[in-house]
């Protein structure tokens, strides 16, 4: 595919990036010079140096002919008028991003009247990735198929766990819940097991399953955690507004520490329910006086790295059960891993996820059916959910008899509603959801899991 990215900062160089690396013809825009040097050293892409609204630019970036447009500036305003633009000159589809929070509920009636195809919003993004989170905490990352039926959360086995020695074959009977471990991270490597693998203190485990079947697991192995109650947030940005009013509609108490007194006024009004303290969370004596220490969750949102890692280490000191950092770096996530801060997001790694789905959609003109794509294990493995349909070629085979790709794995079935860990003796009917694991590469219909498919 054609696809133009207007912005080359932050979100947009990652976004050109995991899309390049799929084979798509990249082409972005920026008005810095520095920012097009930067990215045309870096990434195998086609730079154009302008202003994204600018009609020449868009036309010189090839708008009348692509098939997608990603505007992903600093500005809203400049976002929309420019997918306007794109749109007049024949571009395909287009995404932009919009950030303001006043917008958010304004999203079905933009894309109507601006002709967008896709509304992203990072902040919002990341404060549903937090979210899902601190419902679960005994994992360190969540993520949800069709509308919840199905999740898989990633969980690190500590040293001491009597999973450690144990067969994945025996799990079921040691445990008596239904889940299946999809992926093991371990040195590195995303392996997708079978029945004979054998865990290890340390694996990294992503596992599927219901949530009431995952929580069943959690308990049975001693490292249940009772829900939140109380969340502590370093930062008042917008990802710490969407995030109080999730956490609100759920029950939960927050307190937003935030530092500047203008921001802090600001909040009051666009989260009245919630604490507002203005205060350096960066002191020690701030966050005692705060009640950290009685806190269930922390989550340390401010936009410097430094500071949300150091207070992050500091909460776990403090005996917090839980704790969420944002990180704009993505290479950080092994060192924090390391350091014991296992739940780490990067809201443009979230977008880049987001626009890499919707782009396999549009891709696959034989309309393969995903509606959902989470990466795994560090980005080394991916999880795709896809709706199967009638004209399918696995469709009514007992999985037994498929004859699968190296490295895939069908790792829960969506039937009616219900969520069904398969076996050897399941068959895929049309009309149900499959998630699909796999560390081969990438997939964009269903039936390309079989050997042989593409």
């Amino acid at each position: 595919m054609k696809i133009i990215i207007a912005g080359g900062g932050k979100v947009g160089s990652s976004v050109a990036g995991t899309l390049s690396s799929e084979g798509h013809d990249i082409t972005v825009i920026d008005r810095d010079p520095e920012v097009i040097e930067h990215i045309s050293n870096t990434l195998d892409v086609i730079c154009v140096l302008g202003t994204a609204t600018n009609h020449e630019t868009l036309r010189e970036a090839g708008a009348a002919h692509a098939d997608l447009l990603l505007a992903a500036t600093e500005q809203d305003e400049v976002n929309m008028v420019c997918g306007i633009t794109a749109r007049k000159l024949g571009t395909r589809h287009v995404a932009a991003r919009v950030r303001d929070p006043e917008y958010l509920h304004q999203t079905a009636f933009l894309q109507d009247a601006l002709g967008l195809s896709l509304i992203i919003n990072p902040e919002y993004e990341c404060a549903r990735e937090i979210s899902r989170i601190l419902r679960f905490p005994s994992a360190s990352r969540v993520d949800t198929f069709s509308k919840g039926s199905v999740e898989i959360v990633e969980y690190r086995v500590p040293e001491g766990s009597r999973l450690h020695g144990m067969s994945l074959r025996e799990l079921p009977r040691a445990f008596g819940a239904r889940v299946l471990v999809v992926v093991v991270e371990r040195g590195g490597a995303a392996l997708i097991p079978n029945g004979d693998f054998t865990l290890q203190s340390g694996d990294v485990l992503s596992l599927s399953g219901s949530s009431h079947e995952l929580r069943k697991f959690f308990e049975a192995i001693g490292q249940y955690r009772r829900p939140v109650k109380n969340l502590m947030i370093m930062g008042g940005g917008r990802i710490a507004v969407y995030l109080t009013r999730m956490m609100e509609d759920s029950g939960i108490s927050v307190t937003v520490v935030e530092r500047d007194e203008e921001r802090c006024e600001k909040l009051c009004d666009l989260i009245p329910h919630a604490s507002i303290v203005c205060g350096d969370a960066t002191r020690s004596d701030v966050l005692a006086e705060e009640g950290i220490t009685r806190a269930d969750a922390f989550a340390a949102l401010t936009g410097e790295d430094g500071d949300n890692i150091i207070i992050s280490m500091y909460a776990g000191r403090c005996g917090v059960p839980k704790i969420v950092t944002k990180v704009n770096r993505e290479h950080f996530s092994e060192i924090l891993e390391s350091a014991g801060l296992e739940s780490v997001v990067t809201p443009k790694e979230l977008v880049a996820q987001q626009l890499t789905r919707y782009v396999r959609a549009l891709d696959n003109s034989r309309g393969g059916g995903m509606e959902t794509l989470h990466r795994l294990a560090d980005g080394k493995a991916e999880a795709l959910e896809f709706r199967v349909s009638e004209g399918s070629k696995i469709a009514g085979i007992q999985l037994k008899d498929l004859k699968l790709k190296k490295n895939v794995l069908i790792g829960a079935v969506i039937r009616g509603g219900k969520s069904v860990i398969p076996n050897g003796l399941t068959a895929l009917q049309p009309g149900d959801h499959a998630v699909i694991v796999t560390a081969a590469g990438r997939l964009t219909g269903l039936d390309q899991i079989l050997e042989g498919g593409k």
